[in-house]
């Protein structure tokens, strides 16, 4: 199955709010369509700096803006589309083989990634022309 930018998808996390603050809560396998296998954070990214700029085989995400707001650049080798993440309570769901670039980092932004499996360089695309052959088979 081919992915598309119209695989990605916002998904809105459970929102629990009162007088003392809001509370998110993400369930393996419930709020995300796959088995979370690892997470990790990305701040402190300095103003003008983008981060990602690769697409992988067959792992999947899901971003969320736990702090500030970024962009995210889909692309699929056909068509791209940007999306603003700047809730903590929706993610952005990233299917595999889908190029993405993060970029227009808020001060302070912090990007929280589920991930559907362990690091694995080998499962990187990390050169644009490499990521559209892998598209056309």
């Amino acid at each position: 199955m081919k992915t598309t930018v119209h695989d990605c998808k916002m998904i809105e996390l459970p929102r629990m709010y009162d007088q003392r603050g809001s509370l998110t809560h993400i369930s393996n396998g419930v709020q995300v369509p796959f088995d979370i296998v690892r997470t990790y954070y990305l701040y402190d990214v300095p103003g003008g700096e983008s981060r990602g700029g690769h697409a992988h085989q067959e792992l999947q995400q899901l971003m969320v803006s736990v702090m500030g707001a970024f962009d995210v650049i889909v692309d699929d080798g056909s068509e791209k589309k940007t999306i603003r993440l700047d809730r903590a309570y929706c993610g952005l769901y990233i299917p595999k083989q889908i190029w993405r670039e993060l970029i227009n980092f808020s001060s302070g932004a912090n990007c929280l990634v589920l991930a559907s499996m362990l690091y694995d360089e080998a499962e990187y695309i990390r050169n644009y022309d490499e990521f559209l052959q892998v598209k056309q088979r």
